[in-house]
């Protein structure tokens, strides 16, 4: 009886993670190979009849290439300000705590909500950054006064990008704060006796020290903006067509007319969320000892 007593310490949570991450996700799979119409009643066995409807869809390859750029894009410049941001913060200077106050608005703000504000700012005729745009002078420089930003794949995307890493910074800086706070102080005094510089001591002391938070909040990142979808639906719906969809988009759009396609792409989206992980935890070496 005593070998089962740590059961009913983690038991509760052995039955939480069975019933809302495991069933979910084999309900997912099974319903990947079900005919299903569009009101939710089962046909039948559909084999791979789904997989083979969603591989032959003309979007679909262009679709998958848009949701890894669109992670990679939004991850790596999210990362980028981030250490910029937090290395800033960690500096003592007037007004730091309202600084750093300031920053969690994004992060504390509704990502939906976030979202229609920068559509109702980009909105062709009234919006406030078409108004800044007309103030000075750029109107017919970046199309005229009639442009829409989000009617076009070519600037849609890179605004999506700007929304996504503007609601992620806040969240990674404070991870990388985290991770500073817990750098001994007497590590860069023995660099500065050593005559290293502001650059080699980042590089070599600051950045190694800083990787398991870095390694964490880029991990958090990956999984939270390639499964994102308030952003880009709400401020585009994945169009013009299906030029601003990601996967996640499409699996939604999908819902609409065929659920047993939908559920291959929810598989498919499962599958390319763990072989990013995956890789991106090879190439940043985390269970790697800090030389």
């Amino acid at each position: 009886m005593r070998a089962l007593e740590p059961l009913a310490w983690v038991g509760p949570a052995i039955v939480l993670i069975a019933v809302v991450v495991i069933w979910p996700v084999i309900e997912m799979v099974r319903s990947s190979f079900l005919e299903i119409s569009r009101f939710g009643v089962v046909r039948g066995w559909a084999g791979f009849a789904n997989y083979d409807e969603l591989f032959a869809e003309k979007d679909f390859a262009d679709i998958m290439v848009r949701s890894v750029i669109w992670v990679v894009a939004v991850v790596v410049l999210t990362v980028v300000v981030s250490l910029a941001l937090a290395q800033l913060f960690n500096q003592r200077f007037p007004l730091r705590k309202v600084a750093r106050w300031a920053l969690i608005a994004p992060w504390a703000a509704s990502v939906l909500m976030t979202a229609i504000i920068f559509k109702w700012m980009l909105d062709p005729e009234v919006g406030v950054i078409n108004q800044i745009r007309l103030k000075l002078g750029l109107i017919d420089a970046m199309g005229g006064a009639a442009a829409d930003q989000l009617g076009n794949a070519s600037t849609a995307m890179p605004w999506l990008v700007f929304v996504a890493v503007f609601v992620s910074v806040p969240f990674t800086t404070y991870a990388l704060l985290a991770g500073l706070a817990t750098i001994p102080a007497d590590v860069y005094e023995a660099a500065k006796m050593d005559g290293a510089g502001r650059f080699r001591t980042y590089w070599s002391i600051t950045l190694p020290l800083l990787r398991p938070a870095l390694t964490v909040a880029a991990l958090i990142n990956i999984m939270n903006v390639f499964n994102s979808f308030p952003i880009i639906w709400a401020m585009t719906h994945g169009q013009p067509g299906y030029s601003t969809a990601t996967s996640t988009i499409f699996m939604y759009i999908l819902k609409g007319s065929d659920i047993g396609e939908s559920a291959a792409m929810s598989v498919i989206n499962f599958g390319m969320v763990i072989v990013l992980t995956v890789i991106f935890l090879k190439v940043s070496r985390w269970n790697k000892e800090v030389a």
